[in-house]
């Protein structure tokens, strides 16, 4: 908040705020907010001027209240932003008291300083020193009594020459300066000049310390006696000599002559008397008339100031004392002063007894001593690792064995690693990090970090030169040499804490690790809680040590009680630009600004947001990575550069919400490069679905009207971000891609910001600019606000987090141009969202179906009186119905998705580049379903002609039948005879009146399965040769041969007579089509030409998909659509045959012939026949009615039961059902049924899903369950209806008479026609003669249908068919549940591994784990060796394929898209992702060899060693299942 201060207690807060921004105008902060000059313009009120300047504060007495209420941590952090914004920094604080006072060594610790003396400035060379222990002369300025001349001012003059005046000290003639002081009395200030190497600008020519004593030296006597013992000389200020001056200045020791100067301040009306009192004190204290510098009134300051830097010049000879600060402390001590830093004298000891011997050697030989597990071993780990995703240096080896050595060497290095003990200093180091007193702790840490620093800075300037000369030669191999000198002689806090990761890391292999080093985690949370930096990424060896972040980060997330949402912020920018120095001054936090690349690699630092700030900004933590510097100049030559540059910056804008790019307007030519690596990672960043936001930050821009005049130079910004875009695009292969704008928002206006250089001059002597802390606030301001206002996901939790680390870091380790990235959340999501869409799809096809069974029930009880037109009308109102139905489905499922899109827990972000694919798939499932119910309502319209032709015919001979039953009815009822008498005239009756009943004509089947060929072939000169084939009934008995003419080319006609390969193709098209007719032909239906249609098209997939694979010619389409066709017309024939047989009207009639005899003998004998009747009409009409809607409804019904049972999960998404499949397979253990797998997936899938419903149905009687329950609704159905049926529209009964029971039916018949269909034709023939009464029929209709209830239930228990019913069923639940989990059918190019993309219409196939192309029937040419590589190994190796599509010449793998687009095949997620099909092969290695008529694979040793176990590990893996 920039909000003034309301109390007094702000004041301190507000100064703090300000300072820690590095904003100047922080010492400003010593007022309240009311104005005085505004709310009181009358200057002679003095009862207001007084009220207002109580509520006012000398800045002294801020600086020293803040300073005494600070711990020893917090007052260094004020002393370093003192003194970077050029202010002077305490070295004696007084405590409030005046006789005890502090010096502050330990404060000012932290405060390093560069200058460059003149002796450098040629070579522009510099010196980089800690302050307090800079060898400097202390010039020191005081005061006696109260003199008229300010030396705060004169010092200001002095020190601000050559430089635009800047107020250093506070004098009196700033804001507040005038307040009376309270409690800054006594208080020693230091400040240095520091010369730039330019003789005009410089004042001094080597660096000077300058102390300010505040007050009278009369109340401050022991800190002017240190001052006056350590200066080299002491400047006392003062208007005249009196006894009390007199006094104090004649106590001096008799070597004062050289140290003490005397500053007068001449007054005209006192200048004569007062002149004489000094030259009297001149006299007695025998010093040379020079030692008093007089002020004129004559002298304006900057004149006089010009004298005051010639006396301090002439005091600077080589003789001259000078001392460091730090040497200063038993001066304090001998006078009685405290020093701040004896509290932590144990922690001091204890850092030296660490580096002791660090002096006599050089430090990489000290880091090979002390911290050996970062040496060689761990950098050439990291290159094995990095190798092992590349594999660049294979050569012509076997990738798979390549990759087997590779991961051996890193087996025996970690096994070396773990040998190495603890060394003396570790062992310290980690001694006091888990110590309980974080306080000793700090200490500890500030001392090695001070001390290392120190060690450092002196041994990197040396070879900072060094690497300067090599650089200058332009030799890559000496600057190469060179830039590791400087890393390996680089030494600080965070190679022990890397040290201490790579202890735990390695040791947590170990069975025996000790319980210290198990939390070490816990210890370094603990630290990242308190602020200190982890770090991420190893710069010098460019790696992770992912256990150890992940356990770090783990232990962080359960100690703040899983409350860790993160918002990750990234400063990207040319080395030296600034970035540092930018997150310092937004967060108030210490990375460090150093010169030198000396630490390469990612740090993070966590920092706690406020309760009051957490809602708003939607995180817990705002973790900041701070990175290396992009594009150093000097290392741009070396060959991987640009790569390392790339890696780093897709890494840390892969990880970040916000990005940041810092750009310095001077250095265009590598802001252009930056631009580009950033654009690259930006493009990766919107492939994978992470949108981060990225402003650009322009330093140095500082005219007021800079943002006005800039738009060209933005405009300029966003043409090159277009250039650089498209350029990124080209290599990462997404042509679709032309702006930036594609890639991320941008906004011209809110995503660029100016921001003034950070100092006002020269430095090191300029002033911080505080135009530069003003534009870093609104920023940090701005960007806040736009978190608050972001409407997007929740930012991710340290879980997530971790996953985006590893995720991240295996795709930059695999990288070459194109990104393979694959992320546990997204799959996760992807999986997901699967799940959601299967739910939806079978919800849609659930709907439909149902709505299908009502329409199909419709046509078949339309009016059989009614003309065919009639019908045809209602199926086109019909199909018009379903359009709209489907349509308004359609419309739903998009809704859904895009609700799902905008949910907030689902990581949608990280697949949004899938939403096009699911809108694909919603339309594709439309037309599907489309297709599907038109096809099955033209079928329903022909089954309703062809039956009504049967019913025809059939009740022409039904009503002669009839006609002759009562005419032997009459002639029989004039004698009297007995049963036996009466049958025997039935039957004559019957032989006569059946004996013209015709069979209908059956169809020319194989004409219809022929003409469908030919419409198919339509496009291609067939005919011929489709009039010459004769009888296709003939055609398909023998076992299908491929022939030399089937391929296309000369390899593929080789490798076919080797192999077999398209022979084996052509048999599984054939299994797969073989099934497809026989569940055609177990329906009880007739042949409908859309049968033949569906097949013809199932085979044009089958080849379409096989192109990847094969390259046939017409002749194989001809021939292998010809036999299938053949097997198709004969057994479409027996199913033609068979529904003629169940419909011929001899049969029909004989069904009713012991029903016509009864009839014939109760009319005869007058008996009562009603219960008959009526179980006559329940057991030939409402029976068949009932098992038929039974059938309808088990289809559907099973899915579900399927869906929500223990198979639920299988069926619940295609990776999950791989997943499942793959793991039956392993327990298995049948090697026929992998060859199945692999060879025929569709088959073996129809298959196992088949098995499962037989299973599920067989368990605890469930298939009988599920008929029972749908028996119970339609009789429940059935008998609501007879009781609305029984009564006329009026609500009363029916009249009681035989013509009732016509009506009593026909009102069955309308109420129960959304339900079953009582056929017209069957009803007749059951109540032929009935003799009756309505009320007596109705009740024994009742009695009837229980026993029918009765009778079905036993029925269902006794039928143990399950398969038979099954293959009946009208939907059919094994075929829904093929489409839910079979997806496009499409296999890997290479391995032929199945496509498990959601959906049949996905633009990218992809499947979670690959196999060895072996398998896949791939061989060595030369060889005959089936090849051992994994598709995803080679398309990352060096490796060449060549195949039919590459016209046998040989392809970079890397390039494998060219010929496959459509496939996307990462890199396995970890090397055990892949053990399950390693397994496999070297167990079935012989068998599979001889089943592809080749010779077994060359498998690795390593593979040998996998276990069923590791497989099975591997497969859960690559799947994600936990």
């Amino acid at each position: 908040s920039d909000e003034p201060a309301q109390t007094v207690q702000d004041i301190p807060w507000c100064f703090l705020r300000k300072l820690f921004r590095i904003n100047a105008e922080c010492r400003h902060c010593n007022q309240l907010s009311t104005n005085y000059g505004e709310s009181n313009e009358n200057d002679f009120d003095m009862s207001s001027r007084e009220s207002y300047t109580n509520k006012k504060i000398n800045p002294l007495d801020l600086i020293v209240a803040v300073f005494l209420c600070a711990d020893s941590f917090l007052q260094q952090q004020i002393a370093l932003k003192m003194s970077m914004c050029q202010f002077p920094v305490p070295l004696l604080l007084p405590h409030g008291k005046r006789s005890q006072c502090t010096l502050m060594l330990w404060a000012l610790r932290d405060i390093v300083k560069e200058w460059r003396p003149i002796h450098l400035a040629e070579e522009k060379g510099f010196v980089e020193e800690n302050i307090v222990q800079a060898n400097t002369p202390l010039f020191s300025f005081v005061r006696l009594k109260n003199c008229s001349l300010s030396k705060s001012q004169v010092l200001n003059q002095v020190l601000s020459r050559g430089q635009q005046n800047h107020s250093i000290f506070i004098q009196r003639e700033m804001e507040g300066g005038t307040i009376k002081r309270k409690i800054a009395n006594g208080l020693v200030e230091v400040c240095w000049y520091l010369p730039c190497g330019r003789g005009n600008l410089d004042i001094f020519p080597e660096p000077i310390a300058f102390a300010n004593l505040r007050g009278d030296i009369n109340e401050s006597i022991t800190q002017f006696n240190f001052l006056f013992q350590e200066s080299t000389a002491t400047f006392v200020f003062l208007d005249k000599v009196e006894k009390d001056e007199h006094r104090i200045l004649t106590s001096f020791q008799d070597d004062v002559k050289s140290k003490l100067f005397l500053v007068v301040n001449c007054k005209e009306e006192t200048a004569r008397e007062d002149m004489m009192s000094v030259e009297t004190m001149l006299g007695e204290l025998d010093l040379p008339k020079a030692s008093v510098k007089t002020k004129v009134s004559s002298e304006n300051g900057a004149e006089f100031s010009q004298k005051i830097c010639a006396t301090i010049k002439k005091s600077l000879t080589d003789k001259t004392d000078r001392k460091n600060i730090e040497n200063m402390r038993s001066r304090a001590v001998e006078l009685g002063l405290s020093v701040d830093e004896c509290r932590s004298e144990n922690q001091n000891k204890v850092a030296d007894e660490i580096f002791t011997g660090i002096e006599r050697k050089s430090i990489r030989d000290y880091k090979k001593q002390e911290l050996p597990l970062q040496g060689e071993n761990w950098k050439r780990l990291s290159k094995l690792e990095k190798e092992e995703c590349t594999l660049t240096k294979s050569g012509g080896e076997n990738p798979e064995e390549y990759k087997s050595q590779l991961q051996e060497e890193q087996k025996q290095i970690r096994m070396e690693q773990r040998k190495y003990k603890l060394t003396k200093g570790m062992e310290t180091f980690i001694q006091y990090l888990s110590a309980n007193d974080k306080e000793k702790r700090d200490f500890f840490l500030k001392w090695m970090k001070l001390k290392l620093d120190t060690c450092s800075r002196k041994k990197l300037s040396i070879l900072r030169d060094k690497f300067k000369e090599q650089c200058k030669k332009k030799d890559k191999k000496l600057i190469k040499e060179s830039d590791q000198a400087l890393l390996d002689g680089s030494l600080g806090i965070e190679h022990y804490m890397r040290e201490m990761g790579l202890i735990y890391e390695f040791s947590l292999q170990l069975q025996n690790t000790a319980d210290q080093i198990s939390r070490l985690p816990g210890v370094a949370a603990e630290m990242l809680l308190d602020g200190y930096p982890l770090e991420l990424l190893d710069g010098d060896a460019s790696n992770i040590p992912e256990r150890w972040v992940t356990d770090v980060l783990t232990e962080l997330h359960n100690k703040v009680g899983e409350k860790s949402r993160l918002l990750v912020l990234t400063v990207l920018g040319v080395q030296s630009s600034g970035k540092s120095t930018l997150l310092n001054t937004m967060f108030g936090v210490q990375f460090p600004v150093s010169s030198g690349r000396c630490t390469r690699g990612a740090f993070m630092l966590f920092l706690k947001v406020g309760e009051d700030l957490k809602s708003e900004l939607n995180c817990d933590f705002i973790v900041l990575i701070d990175t290396e510097g992009l594009k150093s100049l000097d290392l741009a030559q070396l060959e991987d550069s640009y790569e390392h540059d790339n890696q780093l910056a897709t890494f840390v804008i892969g990880l970040s919400d916000i990005t940041i790019i810092n750009i310095a307007m001077e250095n265009s030519t590598e802001m252009k490069d930056v631009l580009q690596i950033a654009t690259h990672a930006f493009l990766r960043m919107k492939q994978i679905g992470k949108k981060p936001v990225c402003h650009f930050v322009h330093q140095n821009v500082g005219a007021v009207a800079a943002h006005a005049k800039n738009m060209n130079e933005r405009k300029h910004l966003l043409d090159q971000l277009n250039e650089m875009t498209q350029l990124a695009a080209e290599m990462e292969k997404q042509p679709g891609i032309k702006a930036f704008t594609d890639v991320l928002e941008y906004d011209i206006e809110k995503n660029n910001w100016n921001i003034p250089g950070l100092w006002h001059g020269t430095p090191p002597m300029a002033p911080v600019d505080t135009g530069y802390s003003e534009a870093v606030a609104d920023f940090k301001k701005n960007l806040l606000e736009t978190v608050k206002s972001d409407t997007r996901d929740e930012f991710s939790k340290i879980p997530e987090f971790l996953e985006w680390i590893r995720s991240l870091w295996k795709a930059v380790k695999y990288e070459n141009f194109i990104f393979s990235f694959r992320n546990t959340l997204s799959a996760h999501a992807y999986n997901n969202l699967n799940k959601e869409f299967n739910q939806w799809e079978w919800e849609f096809r659930k709907e439909i179906l149902s709505w299908q069974t009502e329409a199909e029930l419709e046509i078949k009880n339309a009016d059989n009186e009614s003309q065919v037109e009639t019908w045809k009308r209602l199926v086109q109102t019909k199909k018009s119905e379903v359009y709209e139905k489907i349509s308004d489905r359609q419309a739903t499922m998009k809704k859904k998705l895009s609700d799902y899109y905008k949910m907030k827990d689902r990581h949608v972000n990280l697949i949004e580049k899938y939403k096009g694919d699911f809108i694909n798939n919603i339309n594709s499932l439309a037309n599907e379903i489309k297709h599907s119910v038109c096809t099955k309502l033209d079928c329903t319209l022909e089954l309703k002609i062809s039956t009504k032709k049967a019913q025809d015919i059939q009740r022409g001979y039904r009503g002669v039948i009839e006609e002759r039953v009562m005419k032997l009815l009459r002639d029989c009822k004039e004698s009297k005879l007995s049963d036996e008498q009466l049958t025997c005239e039935f039957e004559k009756m019957w032989v006569e009146a059946t004996v013209n009943v015709y069979a209908q004509k059956e169809q020319d089947i194989a004409a219809c399965v022929r003409e469908q060929l030919r419409k198919n072939f339509s496009n291609l000169n067939v005919n011929e040769q489709l009039q010459n084939i004769g009888d296709l009934k003939k055609i398909g008995k023998d076992q299908f041969k491929t022939k030399i003419d089937h391929n296309t080319t000369l390899m593929e006609k080789l490798q076919n007579m080797w192999k077999g390969d398209l022979q084996s193709f052509a048999d599984s098209v054939i299994e797969s089509c073989t099934k497809f007719i026989d569940d055609k032909v177990k329906t009880n239906g007739d042949y409908h030409d859309s049968f033949t249609k569906e097949l013809l098209e199932k085979i044009d997939t089958s080849l379409s998909q096989s192109n990847n694979h094969h390259k046939t010619t017409t002749q194989f389409e001809i021939d292998l659509k010809l036999h299938i066709c053949g097997i198709a017309s004969r057994k479409f024939l027996q199913m033609h045959r068979k529904f003629l047989s169940d419909n011929d009207p001899r049969t029909q009639l004989e069904k009713y012939k012991s029903q016509y005899l009864s009839d014939f003998l109760d009319l005869y004998k007058e008996r009562d026949h009603c219960q008959r009747k009526a179980t006559d009409f329940v057991q030939f009409c409402i029976k068949p009615a009932v098992e038929e809607y039974i059938s309808r409804s088990l289809g559907v019904d099973i899915v579900d039961e399927i869906l929500t049972s223990s198979h639920s999960a299988e069926y619940s998404s295609r990776s999950f059902f791989q997943y499942s499949i793959l793991k039956e397979l392993l327990q298995k253990e049948d090697f026929e049924s992998f060859v199945k797998y692999i060879g025929n997936y569709e088959t073996y899938v129809k298959d196992l899903i088949f098995q499962h419903i037989l299973q599920k149905m067989s368990k605890d009687n469930t298939l009988c369950k599920m008929k029972n329950r749908n028996l119970q609704v339609i009789l429940q159905k059935i008998t609501k209806a007879i009781k609305r049926a029984s009564k006329g529209v009026d609500g009363v009964l029916l009249p009681d008479n035989k013509e009732s029971i016509t009506e009593l039916i026909n009102n069955m018949r309308k109420y129960l026609i959304k339900d079953i269909s009582i056929s017209v034709e069957d009803t007749e023939t059951t109540l032929f003669q009935i003799q009756s009464t309505c009320h007596k029929f109705i009740n024994s209709l009742k009695i009837s249908i229980k026993d029918l209830k009765y009778q079905l239930c036993e029925e269902f228990s006794n039928s143990d068919d399950i398969t038979e019913t099954l293959n009946k069923l009208p939907v059919k639940p094994q075929d829904e549940l093929f489409k839910q989990v079979f997806g496009c059918g499409r296999q890997c190019p290479f391995c032929r591994v199945p496509c498990e993309a959601g959906g049949k219409e996905h633009k990218q196939h992809h499947a979670a784990v690959h196999r060895p192309q072996g398998l896949g029937r791939y061989r060595n040419i030369d060889t005959q060796k089936l090849v051992a590589t994994l598709c995803t190994t080679d398309v990352h190796s060096e490796g060449r394929f060549s195949n039919t599509h590459t016209h046998g010449e040989f392809h970079p793998y890397k390039d494998y898209t060219k010929y496959y687009p459509n496939w996307h095949i990462p890199p396995d997620n970890t090397i055990e992702a892949s053990d399950y099909w390693k397994y496999v092969l070297v167990q079935y290695n012989d068998r599979f060899a001889q089943k592809y008529k080749a010779k077994p694979a060359d498998v690795p040793e390593a593979w040998r060693k996998i276990t069923k176990e590791q497989a099975l590990n591997g497969l859960k893996d690559a799947f994600n299942i936990k």
